[in-house]
């Protein structure tokens, strides 16, 4: 006990701080750089020599999810070897590689070195998910749910950002020299990521340990497992609705304004998080990260009803920022939560897979939200995904008395 105690004093006096705002600045330069091509990526493609319409619209939609593909594959393995060789050179190792593959982009001759480059930009990457692991375990454990919030407000930013910037830089500056930009940027995150963030020395036995044994030292499995599922449906939320949005706002705008309340919709959940996010955090430090979890699912469950049945698209607008506000206590009690509940030597590997887990969200939510729309109706989708959330804070509830 009075070593954990030591621990923790050691911690707080160490170079936490500074390593998050390099993970903040670093998070958000990376998902920018694998963001800002959405505006633009149909032109990029058609360039690239791809002329028929409906073919257009398909190389787009596998360039775009190429990355996140990639991404969910090696995002445990990236968090297994942040394990046993440090945080710190996987960190590195993504900002390098990730500055190369955005550059290279710059410099595709077809649609098929498109889909290649956004292939491994995502194997290269996950800085963001490799800064959620550093910060997860070196800082101090009464913080981690503020540190992790204000990342994660970083991240978000990042994917609001992204768009933005694709949508202006391209008309100034041609779209190539935008990859070669971007990747400028990331070069200057490798550097800050290499001479700036200090790792606090590994516990030995992350040296050694074998990588299969990785699950057997994690004492109580339940929260592990709850916060995996956690993670899949708090994404599912967040994009379920995308592949319908357009089509719902129809019915509720007029035909020139439903392009823009479409976006102001897909932007307003995440535009709440990010305000929310790092204040859910810090609460969540003090009341517990289990009872921040559980408000949070069920909170979102409730506002999930009237989406359906709003009759205009500031109502929607608004319901979807209020949700957005809640959900922003996800990802910072998630990762604190299997922070709390895994020995600091397989941090990375759990984490590493709890972002797999909510990649995989950001699969099936849009494939399932599609599906439900087209065959059973708009409104289902929001009914059902409000049920999910329901069956999540229930879940949550139970592991969390039973433990």
């Amino acid at each position: 006990m009075d070593a954990e105690v030591d621990r923790e004093a050691m911690l707080d006096a160490g170079p936490w701080r500074r390593n998050l705002i390099v993970c903040v600045f670093g998070s958000f330069t990376t998902i920018v750089g694998m963001t800002l091509l959405l505006p633009f990526l149909p032109l990029y493609v058609e360039q690239l020599g791809v002329s028929d319409h409906a073919a257009i619209v398909q190389w787009s939609g596998i360039a775009y999810g190429a990355t996140f593909f990639s991404a969910a594959l090696t995002a445990p393995l990236w968090g297994r070897l942040a394990d046993r060789y440090g945080r710190k050179l996987m960190l590195i190792r993504a900002s390098l590689g990730m500055a190369i593959a955005m550059s290279l982009i710059g410099m595709a001759h077809n649609v098929y070195e498109l889909v290649g480059l956004r292939l491994l930009t995502g194997l290269l990457g996950g800085y963001a998910s490799g800064s959620t692991v550093l910060v997860a375990a070196q800082t101090p454990k009464a913080r981690s749910g503020w540190a992790i919030g204000v990342l994660s407000a970083g991240i978000m930013a990042g994917s609001l950002v992204g768009p933005l910037i694709g949508g202006v830089l391209p008309g100034l500056i041609g779209i190539r020299a935008t990859f070669f930009l971007i990747g400028g940027v990331i070069f200057i995150t490798f550097l800050g990521t290499t001479f700036l963030i200090q790792e606090e020395a590994r516990p030995k036995t992350a040296k050694g340990a074998k990588s299969r044994g990785g699950w057997s030292l994690v004492p109580d499995k339940r929260p592990v497992i709850a916060m995996w599922g956690t993670g899949l449906l708090l994404m599912i939320a967040n994009m379920s609705i995308e592949p319908i949005i357009t089509v719902y706002v129809a019915q509720l705008v007029e035909a020139p304004q439903v392009i823009f309340v479409a976006g102001l919709v897909m932007s307003a959940a995440a535009f709440g998080s990010l305000l929310s996010s790092s204040h859910l955090g810090k609460l969540a430090d003090h009341v517990g990260h289990w009872r921040i979890i559980i408000i949070c699912l069920a909170v979102s469950a409730l506002l999930l009803i009237p989406q359906a049945f709003v009759i205009s698209g500031w109502q929607l607008i608004l319901l979807r920022f209020l949700m957005g506000l809640a959900l922003g206590g996800l990802l910072p009690c998630i990762a604190s939560v299997i922070r709390h509940n895994v020995p600091d030597a397989v941090t990375g590997s759990m984490l590493g897979y709890s972002i797999s887990a909510q990649y995989a969200g950001q699969v099936i939510g849009p494939l399932a939200g599609g599906f439900i729309g087209g065959h059973i109706g708009m409104r289902a989708v929001f009914l059902g995904t409000s049920v999910l959330m329901a069956l999540g804070a229930i879940g949550n509830f139970v592991v969390e008395k039973k433990r």
